[in-house]
């Protein structure tokens, strides 16, 4: 590790006083949320056990709900987002993801400790030096990360408390977790064939586009417009040249280019188009409610998989990540099997 060894002293368990102090307000604008929802994030952090706001005890460390609540914070917001409108489903990724939040809490809580037990230590440096970053690069002054902090009910020391464990988990995640990890060529071969249906490509079209957008004040001029763009490239204009001028999506500054894309990639109305068109050929102009749109195919491929020559990186990158992630809960395992841990 990049830090030296000193021995460090263990920080003494928070009687139930104390953990209730902790969770505060936070607390109660967890268990709102949850009951506006409709649903809970799962039993156990509810139970009468556990009244006390207690989720879990590491060794001599205590993990509250407001633990859990921050944790879960942004993942909640996702959830929500994306399967709130299936109450049921919302639920049981709710209770995945507290069950997951907590583990992911508890191994912190073991890294930590297995940092102080060993007796290493960070130089306050190093903890220095990141805060000064962030303030550099996310708040611009001590000040006004100081004001951020407090419009969110945080101080600067537990910030830098974070910042202080961010840097012990990182190290001792380098010095625990193998990350020179090399995979097999016959591994990379064995996943392919067994995934085969992963890189497999539907039928293909390598597709320019002019799109010219309708407006209320000007009812009829993009169709206007896209038959004389239409004269033009009837006349040998370039179909690039005419995209970049006076297409107005996106890709106006590539020439119109979409490159490689699958018939579901399109709204069906231009697929069903794009899909007949041979290489070479465009079309006429496309009359949609919102736009004219006019398609160029250059060229086109069927369906097919993907060699292994192309997604042999992908492939070497997704076995490295699961075996990173197998090295990690085997040395969690660990950690846990020799540390005291009790879930409320």
């Amino acid at each position: 590790m990049a830090f030296g060894l000193a021995p460090v002293a263990c920080r003494g368990a928070l009687d139930s006083g104390e953990a209730r102090l902790i969770i505060g307000r936070s607390l109660k604008r967890f268990l709102v949320v949850i009951l506006l929802l409709g649903s809970t994030l799962g039993a156990r952090a509810f139970t009468g056990t556990n009244v006390n706001g207690i989720v879990a005890i590491v060794n001599q460390s205590v993990i509250t709900l407001k633990d859990l609540d921050l944790a879960l914070d942004n993942i909640r917001t996702l959830l929500v987002r994306q399967y709130g409108r299936d109450r049921s489903l919302l639920q049981q990724k709710l209770m995945a993801a507290q069950q997951n939040q907590i583990e992911e809490l508890v191994a912190r809580q073991l890294i930590l400790h297995e940092f102080k037990t060993a007796g290493y230590n960070l130089p306050d440096s190093f903890v220095e030096d990141a805060v000064k970053r962030d303030i550099r690069q996310q708040f611009g002054d001590r000040l006004h990360l100081t004001q951020t902090l407090q419009e969110q009910g945080d101080t600067f020391e537990s910030y830098r408390d974070r910042i202080r464990e961010r840097f012990i988990i990182e190290a001792m995640y380098r010095k625990n977790v193998n990350s020179e990890i090399m995979i097999s060529p016959h591994k990379m071969e064995a996943y392919y064939q067994e995934h085969q249906d992963k890189y497999k490509l539907e039928d293909q079209v390598k597709l320019r586009m002019i799109v010219i957008t309708n407006r209320v004040d000007a009812v009829g001029e993009a169709k206007k417009l896209g038959e004389e763009i239409l004269a033009k490239l009837k006349e040998g204009a370039p179909f690039a040249e005419m995209a970049t001028v006076y297409s107005e999506s996106s890709q106006s500054k590539e020439g119109g280019n979409w490159g490689w894309v699958e018939r579901s990639v399109l709204r069906k109305e231009l697929g069903d188009i794009a899909f007949t068109l041979k290489p070479g050929q465009r079309s006429g102009v496309i009359e949609l409610p919102d736009a004219c749109y006019l398609m160029l195919v250059e060229d086109s491929r069927v369906s097919h998989v993907r060699p292994i020559s192309e997604v042999r990186s992908d492939i070497e990158k997704t076995l490295s990540a699961e075996e990173h992630e197998r090295l990690r809960k085997q040395w969690i395992q660990k950690l846990k099997a020799k540390s005291f841990i009790r879930y409320f």
